[in-house]
């Protein structure tokens, strides 16, 4: 089978790069010449674990080839599809279909025979509709075939969720269009993935609510955690508890500052607005959007307060800036709100991160930016936590503590076990599990 993949982004080139694997032979095409001379050239425009090999081992292959032709790659294509992006639209939430509909009349106008044309980006429900009404018009004299295919890989582990997926949705009305599409996702039978066939706009809906219920399951267990800080519960054991029972799980129910990414903040939002226009209250996608943006203020004032009240004057170390481990992405980090916030404050920043740095730079003026991560503690008066990268979890603590001019850890991911780290004698500050102060008292307290 060949098939075309328009858009080069995240969900775009690790879908291209796994049907290859399938065996499916793949173009790649994207406007951006200078993406697609790189990715000729083995130059992975994204981090995602394993992506670099799995594309260059394909490319090598001759199964996953990249252009900036669309016409010439749809022509000999079995079915088309659309992976840009959808990222919500400025001042209203909607998802922003602009690229879509473009890339859309594009192909329209590339086709030489009847096709499957597949929407892979997140859209809203009815946009499967409205394609056929566009094709249907530019395209008379051929048979274009929809069909909604939403994707559901998490950022850092987006190959072995394509390769072993809880589910596969596909939604497609069309006998021609249903063939194809089980033939391309033929090889998860061998694993006994379960394939969900529907109605397009079952399809495009099952995606804003699986995300869209995801994160009221963060949102639940960050409110839990402000709970138990007041009443001296532990939030871990707590979320283990639930995740216990098997109506619940235990998947995303650990606390932090808030969830950002490329997904969660705009399709609750444009759930939000799908519901609006249907006149159906989503009251609690409402406070979920709500009690997220609030969380990440509510970090800034912890922070504050675990420095004693304010940090101005003071050099605060930053430890990760992307919205979570093994990624690049910072797309609506709550490093995004805490950051400027603390400098707003007069504190001056030191950050690390793994990855996220060059990306993080164009969205935060005023970082200083540092090597390793000991860098980053130089001289600080306290270390923030935000991403929970693996490389903080090892830290030599005896060398965070020399480093820092105050020993004073907030930690807004729950990585430090509060009894090390009062026993090393840090004045250590975590999420839903209260504050501990391990510190020698200075002369000026003893005497106080």
């Amino acid at each position: 089978m060949a098939i075309a993949m328009i858009g080069t982004g995240y969900v775009g080139l690790v879908s291209a790069a796994c049907f290859a694997e399938f065996g499916v032979d793949v173009v790649a095409v994207d406007k951006d010449e200078s993406k697609i001379e790189g990715l000729r050239h083995g130059k992975i425009p994204i981090y995602e674990p394993g992506l670099d090999d799995l594309v260059n081992r394909n490319a090598k292959a001759g199964r996953l080839t990249f252009t900036t032709d669309l016409a010439s790659a749809v022509r000999a294509a079995d079915a088309v599809f659309i992976a840009v992006g959808t990222p919500s639209r400025r001042g209203d939430g909607h998802a922003d279909l602009t690229y879509l509909f473009a890339a859309a009349e594009e192909i329209a106008l590339g086709l030489d025979r009847d096709s499957v044309v597949v929407t892979k980006s997140t859209v809203p429900v009815g946009t499967g509709r409205r394609l056929q009404t566009l094709f249907a018009k530019l395209r008379p004299d051929l048979k274009i075939e929809i069909a909604s295919n939403p994707e559901f890989l998490r950022e850092g582990s987006a190959i072995e969720d394509f390769m072993r997926p809880d589910r596969v949705v596909v939604g497609v009305e069309a006998p021609r269009a249903r063939a194809v599409m089980e033939r391309l996702y033929r090889p998860l039978n061998l694993i006994k993935t379960p394939i969900l066939f529907t109605a397009i706009e079952t399809a495009e809906l099952i995606k804003y609510a699986t995300n869209s219920f995801l994160a009221t399951k963060v949102t639940f267990i960050n409110e839990i955690a402000d709970l138990c800080e007041k009443v001296g519960a532990d939030v871990q054991t707590v979320a283990q508890g639930l995740g216990l029972d098997g109506r619940i799980g235990s998947k995303f129910l650990h606390p932090g500052p808030g969830f950002g990414g490329s997904c969660f903040p705009k399709d609750t939002m444009a759930l939000l607005r799908i519901a609006e226009e249907a006149n159906v209250p989503m009251r609690i996608v409402e406070s979920v959007v709500a009690v997220n943006e609030g969380r990440k203020r509510n970090m800034v004032r912890k922070i504050v307060q675990a420095c004693g009240g304010s940090v101005r004057g003071m050099t605060i170390a930053v430890l990760g800036v992307t919205f979570k481990p093994n990624t690049d992405d910072v797309r609506d980090s709550p490093a995004l709100v805490i950051v400027p916030a603390l400098q707003a404050e007069g504190a001056t920043i030191q950050a690390f991160d793994p990855e996220g740095m060059a990306m993080a730079d164009k969205e935060l003026p005023g970082v200083a930016w540092c090597d390793d991560v000991y860098g980053a503690l130089q001289n600080a008066d306290a270390m923030v936590v935000l991403t929970e990268w693996n490389l903080f979890r090892g830290l030599d603590l005896g060398r965070v503590k020399a480093l820092l001019r105050r020993p004073v850890v907030i930690d807004l991911r729950n990585i430090y076990a509060p009894a090390e780290m009062a026993s090393l004698g840090f004045a250590y500050t975590s999420i839903g599990r209260g504050s501990v102060d391990g510190r020698e008292p200075s002369e000026a307290e003893a005497a106080a």
